[in-house]
């Protein structure tokens, strides 16, 4: 979904927010982002991608929060002060991470639907506030329906061979970019990496439409 929105300049204000179903940082970043650039008058591209083959071309073969036993219980405390502070509900999942690959398939498969943000808010919280297994067709079917859509028109859309290749496109795309982790923010191909980047990616989005230098090059 692309919102561009215009502020007296012939340059569209425009962010893209990648995001990972299983990543739990995304989850309070995804609740956040649509009113932080409204606000700062700046269009979200909602970016689902895959964060397995980037990890893989590391060497990991699961989440660094678990691999590193340390920063995982650093990672869980986080979460809690986050969540209390914007007001959203947290459950530990009895599974981390979940497999969000169906969910990031229907998330490119209506990047054109203007329910897109709801859908990707809705799975973020079935899997991190009621500890649903959202790899699971009837988890994601029955959020779509929450949201007043057929479910399994969106899930066989979702499965068709063309949005699979696209979702892997868009995980390379990420990995061209220098995505490694999520949440992350990019304008005009500019990396900011966590949700506590966000406010520096919209400046970033602002000054680019107004035609502003990057800080170093004057």
């Amino acid at each position: 979904m692309s919102e561009r929105l215009q502020a007296g300049s012939s340059r569209s204000l425009e962010l893209d927010f990648w995001f990972e179903f299983a990543s739990t940082y995304s989850y309070p970043a995804a609740e956040r982002v649509a009113g932080a650039a409204a606000a700062a008058g700046v269009g979200v591209r909602w970016r689902p991608f895959l964060l397995g083959p980037i990890f893989a071309a590391q060497g990991w073969n699961d989440s660094p929060f678990n691999i590193y036993p340390a920063k995982g219980a650093y990672m869980w405390r986080d979460m809690e002060r986050l969540c209390a502070e914007q007001g959203l509900p947290l459950r530990r999942p009895t599974r981390f991470p979940r497999n969000g690959l169906l969910a990031a398939r229907v998330a490119l498969a209506a990047a054109a639907e203007a329910w897109q943000p709801d859908f990707v808010r809705a799975v973020y919280r079935a899997n991190f506030a009621e500890d649903r297994d959202i790899s699971e067709p009837a988890v994601v079917g029955s959020l779509l329906e929450q949201l007043g859509q057929p479910p399994r028109a969106w899930l066989d859309r979702a499965g068709a061979q063309e949005n699979k290749t696209a979702l892997r496109q868009q995980t390379d795309e990420a990995q061209r970019l220098g995505l490694f982790g999520a949440p992350s923010f990019v304008v005009d191909g500019e990396l900011f990496w966590g949700g506590d980047r966000l406010e520096q990616a919209l400046a970033r989005a602002r000054g680019a439409a107004l035609g502003a230098r990057p800080a170093g090059l004057d």
